[in-house]
């Protein structure tokens, strides 16, 4: 097995909880004047917030084409973004120019990326509970790659396969297919998060025999000329630093995957990012070696096209999102609630995973923040809490924007309207230019569905 490396993840010992909030949270192109307002693209921070209101999602763009060229020189060709972390037609589009492949796991993000104009052959389809709708469009069109998720999926490929033999049905090209395993391998993150273990809704378990049955009726299905079975994918979970448990997967499916002589093999995501001062997260250039290195050593050819799924190490730490403080209510002997305009709507993780963030002041990004406080959204419930021990100046006041930054993955895909709150805007900035790529909701928006 490779040497993986430290295990990352947990903050330094040395950080104090009061410092400014560190420079590796903030995207590429941001900058700090000597007043210490931040800029991102050229862009002042305040302005936007100004000109488009808040909350805002901010993506500082050289840092996703970057961070997508980052993934191409790693991986390969192949390699594709995982759509679930952020999507909209701007980002669809740039992932498909600096050469990713695009993974989507519903006919909607399919929808979308055919809209940005991304051509069906880079697309890959995964999905555990796949329509037969969507199968049905994804062969129309002529979609890369299938990742086959469950024996019914595979009845629903064989029942559309009959379907396109009949006079008159859409003549579909042999799709190419690979199958999901579980390899029995859990990594050490938040349950709802984790995938690679046999107790999965995701994929055919390795140790119970079901991964053996799904190869073989797909390799039935190739000699029949209904798909070309390709290869097989295993995905161990989201927000992963360690790289030792990829390394463990590829020697736990190895045994498996070399006999069936197939040309590629997709380790799926979940790299890792930091959130908070402190942590630190491998690079994507690592993780690539590392998985590289231990198929080399499991013996897995040279010639197996290896890749992977990146996400959220693609466009977490590209963005920040704007808020306003309306509220700053000061509880005697528990603690100060600072109440924003957006919350758990915009940004669900808090809740759902306990997930860390950062707040800062982007008036004084560089100023030390030693006043503890909890950041609060608007919603009617308890728990819609952002981030539940935030440090922030002690001159904060009612009317400032408040900026919690790595918030390019995640947000604005798991936006709600809960409490009917309109979803933010979505703005790229670069070379001292803002446009909007996804516009503010409106009360209208609300209510446009209703009949």
């Amino acid at each position: 097995m490779s040497d993986p490396g430290p295990a990352v993840g947990a903050p330094a010992d040395d950080a104090a909880p009061s410092d400014p909030v560190s420079p590796g949270l903030l995207s590429m192109t941001s900058a700090v004047d000597d007043d210490g307002r931040l800029s991102v693209g050229g862009v002042d921070v305040l302005d936007l917030a100004a000109e488009f209101g808040t909350p805002l999602f901010v993506y500082d763009e050289a840092h996703l084409r970057a961070r997508c060229r980052e993934a191409v020189e790693a991986w390969g060709d192949g390699v594709a973004y995982a759509t679930k972390a952020f999507l909209c037609v701007a980002m669809a589009r740039l992932a498909h120019e600096e050469g990713m492949c695009l993974d989507v796991s519903t006919g909607g993000e399919l929808h979308v990326a055919l809209v940005a104009g991304v051509p069906a052959d880079r697309l890959v389809l995964h999905g555990n509970n796949k329509a037969e709708a969507e199968l049905a469009a994804a062969l129309a069109v002529g979609v890369g790659r299938i990742v086959i998720d469950s024996f019914d999926e595979i009845d629903r490929l064989e029942r559309l396969a009959a379907v396109a033999g009949t006079e008159g049905a859409p003549p579909w090209p042999r799709p190419k297919v690979l199958a999901r395993i579980t390899p029995g391998v859990e990594v050490h993150t938040h349950e709802f998060v984790r995938t690679g273990q046999e107790d999965s809704k995701f994929g055919f378990g390795l140790a119970s025999g079901a991964a053996a049955v799904a190869v073989g009726r797909l390799s039935a299905l190739d000699a029949a000329g209904v798909v070309e079975f390709v290869g097989i994918h295993a995905h161990l979970g989201s927000q992963v630093f360690a790289l030792a448990p990829f390394a463990q997967a590829i020697d736990v499916l190895a045994g498996f995957f070399a006999p069936l002589d197939l040309p590629e093999l997709v380790v799926g995501g979940g790299l890792g990012v930091a959130y908070v001062n402190g942590e630190e997260a491998p690079p994507m250039a690592q993780w690539a070696a590392s998985v590289r290195q231990a198929c080399h050593n499991a013996g897995i050819a040279p010639s197996v096209r290896v890749t992977a799924e990146p996400g959220r190490s693609v466009v977490a730490s590209a963005a920040l999102t704007l808020y306003t403080v309306g509220t700053v209510k000061d509880v005697t002997d528990h603690r100060t609630y600072v109440s924003v305009d957006g919350g758990m709507s915009d940004n669900p993780r808090p809740v759902l995973y306990g997930s860390g963030y950062e707040a800062f002041l982007p008036r004084e990004t560089t100023s030390a923040r030693p006043r503890p406080v909890r950041v609060v959204g608007k919603h009617c419930e308890s728990g819609d809490v952002l981030v539940s021990e935030a440090y922030l100046p002690d001159d904060l006041e009612v009317g400032d924007v408040l900026a919690t930054p790595v918030t390019g993955a995640y947000g604005h895909s798991m936006a709600s309207n809960y409490n009917k709150v309109p979803r933010p805007a979505v703005v790229f900035v670069a070379d001292g230019e803002a446009r909007t790529v996804v516009r503010r909701e409106t009360f209208d928006d609300l209510v446009r569905l209703d009949r």
